[in-house]
């Protein structure tokens, strides 16, 4: 061969990838995290002869020193070796024998530190406490807890002027003493950006921290975070400058990258409620400097057409106030009722911790017929939302959580409507689990259109109350459950309309257990009715499916009986998405 040396090579990486180890070892001493430790310390077996003796050479001084670290100074180590076997075997025997406690531990903080509550609450809390085994890692832990508590809060000229461990493994007693000298806090400097980017208005209003408030790296990471939630920007890097901190402060520089000025999603589902469904998006995540922004949405099934535009104006906070000025244009099937909306409305959203409140004034106009019934009315329609939800674990699957929404609004014919009325309604979502694999969901539904007297007929479909579906009644069409009303068709034939009710109220109890980890098996029942007041009447159905777990949500496939029908069949529902 011309290159004998390549055939070498592969032949040594050959064998040292195929290399057995020359001596093996075992460690016995009572604990785990003894033996976990010794065995973290002396590192895999060794695997050439000349490995095998320095590992020898080095064994009792590496198990005293695992010892050591958590506390163990006066231990009795037997190490029994048997070379006639191949490879050699050795046999660690640990006494460790009483472990050395902490008698005295002094933590000393000088310096503007020494006022901090942040420090006073670490102390208070440190892993480490007199009367404790003297463990070199929670030693560790407070030591490098004080110096980057010290960093997050600002103290850049921070030093530890003493960190002692003194033991005495005679007596099994150590004095530990630490000194942290803080100096000065330092303060937020001056905020550098391009203006031409985003106004200093709109981040004033994001920014949790003035020039010259102390220094926190979570004011920082705050400010990070709430740029990238406003979809403004495509990337954000704020860095302080600590080699130019003077005066005790120190300058930021804030970079941003713009977000694309326009972006187009495109999306495709199907649900048994609304069947197959397209849907285009257009956002322009900011149309100029002040952070205003605008999203257009149009969508397409076979049920219900929609196309809605909103453009957002941010008021007090670009995340937590925003106005939106909002058009809608629908088309619905509301049970026997085809149903055509025009809307424009403004709204008013603020966030408070986990509750979204929101004010709104809509002006609707919604034509619906069904032969023999045509109608048309214009409804002024002010009135307010209140929301709120918490979850523990995935997004999209979560292991507990409560969401719970209300909405009350109403009109009246002294403001220009055809209807005097107040509508309210509530609907309420609570996730429990018991184990890994058991998790109960319970769905409530509730409300009421309290209606003037004699001005049934000019209640609207998207104003009463269907039933029925997927996410409502399982067993039943979607929205096929309301009040019903007898008539006479254009042609003279009797008929019978669901024309939906006044009233609302639909509960679930489902129980779903996880056979396989993104598998699970669901059981069910759902009751309640849509209804004119004074007329409710029981729907029930019941059934099982399987949910299969994904990134975006359960796939649920789900067959339900509407048990409370003369001769009732099953239907299948499949939904794509988490219960909230």
């Amino acid at each position: 061969m011309r290159y004998p040396w390549i055939t070498l090579l592969l032949a040594g990486i050959a064998c040292g990838a195929n290399a057995a180890p020359t001596l093996t070892y075992k460690v016995d001493v009572p604990g785990k995290p003894l033996a976990d430790n010794v065995r973290a310390w002396l590192g895999n077996p060794p695997e050439t002869v000349p490995a095998r003796a320095n590992f020898m050479v080095s064994a009792r001084r590496r198990v005293e020193q695992s010892l050591q670290a958590l506390g163990y100074y006066r231990p009795d180590i037997d190490l029994a070796l048997d070379r006639d076997r191949d490879p050699w075997r050795l046999r660690i025997i640990i006494d460790p024998g009483e472990p050395v406690t902490v008698d005295s531990l002094t933590v000393t903080l000088t310096g503007a530190a020494s006022e901090d509550e942040a420090f006073a609450e670490l102390l208070a809390n440190k892993p480490l406490n007199e009367g404790d085994v003297l463990h070199h890692g929670r030693y560790e832990r407070l030591k490098n807890g004080l110096l980057a508590l010290g960093q997050r809060r600002g103290y850049f000229d921070a030093e530890l002027l003493e960190k002692k461990v003194t033991v005495e493994a005679g007596a099994g007693l150590a004095q530990v003493r630490l000194h942290y000298a803080s100096g000065d806090r330092y303060q937020f400097g001056e905020l550098r950006l391009n203006e031409e980017v985003v106004s200093r208005d709109l981040l004033a209003k994001l920014q949790p921290f003035a020039e010259g408030d102390p220094y926190t790296l979570g004011g920082l990471q705050t400010l990070q975070s709430d740029l990238q939630r406003t979809g403004y920007f495509s990337g954000i890097t704020l860095q302080p400058q600590l080699s130019e901190r003077a005066d005790q402060r120190v300058p930021l520089d804030l970079e941003l990258f713009p977000a694309k000025r326009h972006s187009f999603d495109l999306g495709i589902g199907y649900s048994t409620d609304t069947e197959q469904r397209l849907s285009v998006t257009w956002r322009t995540p900011k149309i100029n400097r002040l952070g205003h922004s605008q999203e257009t949405r149009l969508e397409y099934s076979a049920i219900n057409p929609s196309g809605r535009t909103t453009y957002n104006i941010p008021l007090t906070h670009p995340l937590d106030d925003i106005l939106q000025l909002q058009a809608r244009v629908e088309l619905n099937e509301f049970g026997d009722l085809e149903s055509r909306q025009r809307e424009a409305s403004v709204r008013r959203e603020q966030r408070k911790g986990n509750w979204i409140v929101s004010y709104h004034f809509r002006a609707l106009n919604e034509t619906w017929d069904a032969n023999p019934i045509s109608e048309t009315e214009d409804y002024l329609l002010p009135g307010f939302t209140v929301a709120h939800k918490w979850r523990k674990g995935s997004l999209v699957n979560p292991r507990r959580g409560f969401s719970q929404f209300y909405t009350v609004e109403g009109t009246s014919t002294q403001a220009g409507s055809n209807i005097d009325m107040v509508r309210i309604y509530g609907n309420w979502i609570n996730v429990v689990s018991v184990g890994e694999r058991h998790r109960l969901v319970n769905r409530l539904e509730a409300g009421a259109a309290f209606i003037g007297d004699g001005q049934r007929p000019a209640l609207a479909p998207s104003l009463s109350f269907f039933a029925g579906g997927s996410q409502s009644l399982r067993g039943f069409d979607y929205q096929s459950i309301g009040n019903r009303v007898s008539l006479l068709r254009t042609d003279g034939e009797p008929t019978e309309l669901v024309v939906g009710g006044n009233r609302l109220l639909v509960g679930s109890l489902e129980y779903q257990y996880r056979f396989l980890p993104a598998w699970r098996a669901a059981l069910f029942v759902d009751a309640g009715d849509a209804f004119d007041e004074g007329e409710f009447e029981a729907n029930y159905g019941a059934g099982f499916g399987v949910h299969y777990l994904t990134q975006v949500g359960p796939i649920k496939l789900e067959l339900a009986n509407g048990l409370s029908k003369d001769n009732p069949a099953w239907r299948i529902h499949i939904n794509i998405g988490a219960e909230f």
